[in-house]
């Protein structure tokens, strides 16, 4: 028997052996091996790029963290159905496995919406669109906030007056059920909504529309925002025409501009929603749906809603409520 043959012929075959587990290794490490985790696409896709957007980002980043998984948040610059729809519809075609959209114009974007839906596990929060195909919604009951801050509203005009209510635009679902529950909430208390204006999301709109609204009406007792940079808009737009205290203001959400401008007394009050668990709640459920299929799709609720709950500032808690919102969002 040739000896030096025989051990060349191991040697041989042991090199191609520790070549075949290097190159194992390396396919499990890239995620191709069997049994290696896939790659999970998530999406979470807001109406704007408002600053109350920052605070659902940190609910997103928490559970990223949790779950290790990336989520990507995208914000649509000028907050337009269309720019949205172009967003969620390239995300669908990119092979994502679950989206997570608030809706600009929901009852426009159902034919959109479906044909996601057909493609991937579509979920909406902050605005509904409960006409479509999605499959959950996650956030405020917009109707019960309405009448929550319409209610305060009734407080701060007990003896009834005229108001003015402002947004981006009323067909957003969020608007629209807002602005509802504050119409039947001060239904029947002597107030008026005498003008309501819409501004697409432009900032320099939403202040100029309360200066000219304010203007037009110099009886004018109090100014609703429905969105959240409606609050510091307001507020820059009462100071500057010299109207602090003589036109009251109450709104929606947590801008920095809006707690700024109840501490100072400009705002009354404003209604706060739970944007870091719009982000929370929305990236876990995406990350089942993805990855859990139908024991996931069992798990949802009969009536498809999960409300988040809402919370009353004024300036008796505000300076409490904002030292909780910075160790949130660290």
């Amino acid at each position: 028997m040739n000896t030096t043959w025989s051990a060349r012929s191991a040697v041989s075959r042991l090199s191609v052996l520790l070549l075949a587990a290097a190159a194992a290794g390396i396919a499990c490490s890239s995620g191709a091996g069997t049994g290696s985790a896939p790659v999970v696409k998530l999406a979470f896709v807001t109406n704007n790029a408002s600053e109350f957007w920052k605070i659902a980002a940190a609910g997103v980043r928490k559970y990223e963290a949790e779950g290790r998984v990336q989520v990507d948040v995208k914000m649509p610059p000028n907050g337009t159905p269309e720019e949205q729809n172009q967003i969620v519809e390239n995300l669908a075609s990119q092979g994502y496995q679950a989206i997570a959209v608030s809706a600009v114009a929901p009852n426009d974007q159902v034919p959109m919406l479906n044909r996601v839906a057909a493609k991937t596990a579509l979920i909406t929060f902050d605005s509904d669109a409960p006409a479509s195909n999605r499959l959950l919604y996650i956030g405020t009951n917009n109707y019960e906030a309405g009448r929550v801050l319409g209610g305060e509203i009734v407080k701060l005009l007990p003896s009834g007056g005229n108001m003015a209510v402002f947004v981006g635009t009323l067909s957003a679902d969020n608007a629209a059920q807002r602005f509802k529950g504050i119409q039947d909430a001060v239904a029947g208390h002597k107030i008026v909504v005498v003008d309501r204006r819409e501004d697409g999301t432009d900032r320099a709109k939403a202040r100029s529309n309360v200066e000219d609204i304010v203007n037009a009406h110099r009886d004018l007792n109090l100014v609703a925002g429905l969105w959240s940079y409606n609050g510091p808009a307001i507020a820059a737009a009462i100071e500057s025409l010299g109207r602090k205290g003589k036109v009251l203001a109450a709104v929606f959400d947590e801008e920095a501009g809006t707690l700024q401008a109840i501490a100072n007394g400009t705002i009354a009050v404003t209604v706060v929603q739970k944007p870091f668990e719009f982000g929370y709640l929305a990236s876990k459920w995406m990350h089942d749906l993805a990855t859990k299929g139908d024991a996931a799709r069992a798990a949802i609720p009969p009536d498809k809603m999960i409300d988040t709950g809402v919370q009353v500032i004024t300036k008796d808690n505000v300076a409490e409520f904002s030292t909780q919102l910075a160790a949130l969002t660290q």
